[in-house]
């Protein structure tokens, strides 16, 4: 890391948090403190003894102005550290959203009256582009608006939405049609029809999503808020009931005094779920704010917390469960043809392919037959004699040509139409070769010298390291993997053995793909799919859990709920961990919320009945000084809680690919029985602090 970039950090974080800070006494709005009715019920509770301590301070109040003014004070404290957990996870999404905002940027585009290069053409600003107009872009160009390709194939560089230097292909009528406004063309041209007007685009859609104020409650976390809400009606009749009930044992007994409003306004507070209440919205801002920091952006936070729920993953086989980029694994030489003829032409051809197919041959010719390898960096000069032919996503093939002699290596289809365009013809023993290897699954690339056919290079696909490991975690989650080919059975099943997936779907189609996940879900499975193609959107449409590459077309993209911005199809397993993590750090820290009220009741219940029943001094079990002391502790630490536990909230509890009984044991034993012993010792520590302060008297 640079200096530049060290210094940067700590104002990156200096910024975040001063928004923060302000954000929490913004978020102090009525308006806004109602939609978490726990921390409304602590609002008020600090409103009302804010007027207490006002009428203390006249010599008409129910205790002394120190004491409801620290009561009042640490409850304040409450709700500003409850706003500031959710302000603080929606200032990492702001930033986001604010970086989005410089990068889109107002820009001139070629409008076409037709979708024809030589058409009339008009410069416009792009904000005057609308849904079904087209616009030229050439090399250089900034695209002004999102829009499928409908003429051209380019480069395109999508670093500013994808953070990834590396250029990709866009074209017309593929899987690969799908532009973003704001990406830059770095060669050729591409005629582009507009899919979103104004202030409709992805990255507008982006901006508001990454927003934590314009996020959603899940229905996850819409039933926890509705629980925790009984919980403080329930804690709230409670508390009412017990005035009535003090001033009627006064009267009974004959001693002590009632109980005040301030010590039940401080019983409430600490009785209710105050923890969880504070931390609800940081927890779930902060998973959406994982996902997106995967370069995923959801669609809806509905959607990451299904991806939690996940018990059945479809996963295509190509780039998700192979490497994606087929290697090479053997040479099949024509009749009549030396296999180290072969092997030499192959990789002189090859010499000029920089796509990993064309490397994979290289390394195959250097490691089976000890040919020496090479390759050409770009930019260097080729060998005086030597012209050669680089692989082009036009040509589909590479090649050499040096002393009258022209090598050629590509798809079947272009070669056979090189070397009749040299007057030969092909062999049918080659033609059969390359049937046979397409048949089983393979890629079969074709070699020729001189219009007449060497032999045939097998691409395999390459089963991805570590990959069988990772579908062995997800199955003792209790998680099925289905991969999904349009292999035939044979080669589907070799594939599947290898990877260890759990079951396969083989020559597959978008009515089989959308059956089986119909299946799946009528046996009450949630099933989680990736897809880029307009063939996986029935499926993508009808999946719990949807993601589209953001390559793929755009009828993929809007089937899905969550757009994958590197276009990784394994980012699916990533998602569905981001989820679990997501439902047990919310589990997490419920528990925790709840168990830690218990070491309240021994605090306040004693200090608030002590005078008038005497006895109840024994439930002091943590001998707290006084019942001032007693009381102000309890609200302390409940106050102090809440930031202790914000990195926890933001970052997530540790993830643990283990079954749900050992994942519901470990979490009581942590959190139940963390939460139980914590405040004990939190409660007692803050007690001796008042004592040696000279703020209590033991």
């Amino acid at each position: 890391m640079s200096a530049h970039s060290t210094k940067a950090l700590p104002d990156h974080y200096k910024t975040l948090y001063r928004r923060a800070v302000l954000d929490a006494f913004k978020k102090l709005n009525p308006r806004w403190m109602v939609r978490n009715p726990v921390m409304f019920v602590v609002e008020i509770g600090a409103v009302l003894t804010t007027f207490l301590w006002v009428q203390s301070l006249t010599g008409q109040g129910e205790a002394s102005p120190g004491f409801i003014g620290a009561v009042s004070l640490w409850l304040w404290f409450t709700v500003l550290f409850a706003n500031f957990a959710e302000a603080l996870a929606e200032g990492r999404g702001k930033a986001q959203a604010e970086a989005l905002r410089r990068m889109r940027q107002e820009t001139h585009a070629k409008r076409l009256k037709e979708p024809r290069r030589d058409a009339p053409m008009e410069i416009v600003s792009s904000s005057e582009l609308r849904k079904g107009d087209f616009y030229l872009v050439e090399a250089g160009d900034i695209l002004p608006a999102d829009g499928e390709v409908v003429e051209g194939i380019a480069s395109v560089d999508e670093s500013a939405v994808t953070g990834e230097s590396a250029p990709v292909i866009r074209e017309s009528g593929g899987d690969r049609s799908a532009v973003t406004g704001g990406t830059r063309l770095l060669s050729d041209w591409l005629i582009v029809r507009v899919t979103a007007n104004p202030g409709e685009g992805f990255l507008d859609h982006m901006i508001h999503l990454v927003e934590g104020a314009k996020r959603q409650k899940t229905p996850n976390e819409i039933a926890l808020t509705i629980l925790l809400a009984a919980f403080t009606i329930i804690f709230l009749g409670v508390v009412v009931t017990l005035l009535p009930f003090s001033l009627y044992s006064v009267e009974a007994t004959g001693q002590g005094r009632p109980v005040t409003i301030t010590v039940l306004v401080a019983l409430l507070v600490c009785l209710i779920p105050t923890t969880i209440g504070g931390l609800l919205p940081a927890i779930g801002i902060a998973g959406m704010d994982r996902v997106i920091r995967r370069n995923v952006i959801p669609l809806s936070g509905r959607a990451v917390e299904a991806a939690g729920d996940v018990d059945v993953l479809l996963l295509d086989k190509t780039g998700t469960i192979t490497l994606g980029n087929r290697q090479a694994v053997e040479l099949i030489p024509a009749p009549g043809v030396d296999e180290r003829t072969l092997a030499e032409a192959a990789q002189l051809a090859s010499l000029a392919d920089e796509t990993p197919e064309g490397r994979s041959i290289v390394v195959l010719a250097k490691e089976k037959y000890g040919l020496r390898g090479r390759t050409l960096t770009p930019g260097e000069q080729a060998p005086a004699g030597f012209r050669f032919v680089p692989f082009s996503a036009q040509t589909r093939m590479s090649g050499v040509d040096y002393n009258g002699v022209a090598i050629r290596k590509g798809a079947p289809d272009a070669i056979f139409a090189w070397i009749q365009e040299q007057g030969e013809s092909v062999p049918q023993e080659v033609r059969v070769i390359v049937e046979s290897i397409a048949r089983n699954g393979g890629t079969p690339l074709v070699v020729a010298r001189n219009g007449k056919v060497l032999g045939v290079i097998h691409l395999k696909d390459i089963v991805k390291g570590g990959i069988r490991e990772r579908f062995a975690q997800l199955r003792r989650m209790g998680i099925k993997t289905v991969m999904i080919t349009g292999d035939n059975p044979l080669t589907a099943a070799s594939i599947a053995a290898e990877a260890g997936v759990d079951d396969f779907l083989a020559q597959a189609t978008p009515e089989t793909k959308l059956k089986l996940i119909r299946e799946y879900q009528a046996k009450g499975h949630v099933v989680a799919m990736t897809g880029d193609g307009t063939n996986d959107a029935p499926a993508l449409a009808q999946a719990d859990v949807a993601v589209a590459m953001n390559t793929g077309t755009q009828p993929a993209r809007e089937a899905a709920n969550l757009i994958d911005l590197d276009s990784n199809p394994t980012k699916l397993l990533d998602i569905v961990e981001i989820g679990k993590q997501l439902l047990m750090t919310r589990g997490a820290l419920t528990t925790f919320s709840i168990a830690n009220d218990v070491a309240k009741y021994f605090a306040i219940i004693p200090a608030a009945f002590v005078s008038v029943y005497p006895s109840l001094q024994a439930l002091n079990i943590m001998r707290l000084a006084t019942p001032e002391s007693a009381i102000l502790s309890a609200v302390i630490f409940n106050a102090l809680i809440i930031p202790a536990l914000i990195p926890l909230a933001l970052r997530g509890v540790p993830y643990r690919p283990v079954g749900a009984a050992r994942l519901l044991r470990d979490h009581l034993l942590l959190y139940g029985l963390g939460g139980l012993i914590a405040p004990f010792i939190g409660i007692k520590a803050i007690d001796l602090v008042l004592v040696a302060l000279g703020w209590a008297h033991g």
